[in-house]
């Protein structure tokens, strides 16, 4: 790593700033010196970045001087406020927050999958980490592929409550609380009863638009696949818990193999974990802390003849895959620096 290396994040105290301060000290940028900022609330707190504890800071105009990344971790407004200025002090843009992620000639990326679509340049104004559904679809479909042609692919992904930040989560809880007591909901966020209760589609006065995220995930997916990957047909459901994607992947293959011939495919990549046994299935409780997608391969038919037909669950730690897909992101551009293609 270059000396003297400087790294920037914002929304350091969210879940995702959390995570991402474990990401970035586990990986080459372990050795950087970090600048943790936040908005007024979290001012003072301690947080930990590797080896590291540092204060959280008031975010000024001078806090990206001479950052090399700015990794936004907070909410879409946090970002909205302060990444042109990250930008205009030449500092490196990653936002986890999805505030830019229909910013004109914004990049979103997930290395591990493709090359990007748009190509990394001085004009590239942010990178917007691929949403870590789609990044388990194009990963899980991507392995497929090399088995089989796909006639037809079908996903409903379960959304927790941690995509939407801590406020989402402790809106679960108090409302779980104060069923049990009988007592009226809280629901600032969803404008609906969500414990106990699986949903697509949040109340009309909600904060949390289910319906943006599902389209967000075809988007992401979409260009994650540049045409290489299968079309999938996707559904997004809210279930009531505090953590972890999980989805359903229904698979109509051209060829037909058993289910072990497609576990054996799918287990090929670095980045899936295939379940040998009932015993060892996929949860977002199970997948709580890992790095790898969790999947369970099932035959539509019987187990063991081939078929072209197969049912896939999948599961992942949804903030741990977006941060180390972050980090995946600040790799790809600290590459491509020396060479003058990314300011």
């Amino acid at each position: 790593m270059p000396a003297n290396q400087r790294i920037a994040i914002v929304g350091a105290a969210s879940l995702r700033g959390k995570e991402l301060n474990e990401a970035l000290g586990e990986s080459p940028f372990a050795a950087a010196d970090f600048v943790l900022m936040d908005d007024q609330e979290a001012i003072g707190q301690l947080e930990a970045v590797g080896d590291e504890v540092t204060f959280i800071q008031q975010i000024t105009s001078a806090s990206f001087v001479d950052a090399d990344f700015t990794f936004f971790t907070g909410n879409a407004e946090l970002t909205r406020k302060h990444w042109e200025t990250a930008v205009r002090a030449g500092s490196a843009v990653i936002d986890l927050s999805g505030a830019l992620d229909t910013e004109k000639d914004a990049v979103v990326l997930a290395p591990w999958v493709q090359e990007s679509v748009k190509p990394l340049n001085l004009q590239t104004p942010a990178v917007v980490p691929a949403y870590p559904a789609a990044l388990m679809l194009a990963l899980v479909l991507g392995q497929a592929r090399l088995a089989s042609a796909v006639r037809a692919a079908f996903a409903t992904v379960l959304e927790p409550a941690s995509e939407y930040g801590r406020g989402a989560m402790d809106e679960l809880h108090q409302q779980t609380v104060s069923l049990l007591s009988f007592q009226s909901l809280p629901k600032a966020l969803y404008d609906i009863q969500i414990a106990f209760n699986a949903t697509p589609a949040a109340g009309p006065d909600g904060k949390i638009d289910l319906q943006a995220t599902e389209a967000r995930v075809r988007r992401h997916y979409a260009l994650l696949a540049g045409g290489r990957l299968p079309a999938v047909a996707i559904q997004l459901v809210h279930a009531p818990v505090f953590h972890g994607h999980t989805m359903s992947i229904g698979l109509d293959l051209e060829r037909a193999m058993t289910a072990e011939q497609l576990r054996q495919l799918l287990a090929a990549s670095e980045h899936i974990e295939v379940a040998s046994s009932d015993e060892d299935a996929p949860s977002n409780l199970v997948a709580a802390g890992q790095e790898q997608v969790l999947v369970r391969v099932r035959s539509a038919e019987d187990e063991t003849t081939a078929s072209n037909r197969f049912w896939l669950w999948a599961a992942a730690d949804n903030l741990k895959l977006s941060a180390i897909n972050a980090v995946a992101c600040a790799l790809e551009m600290r590459r491509l620096r020396p060479q003058g293609q990314v300011q």
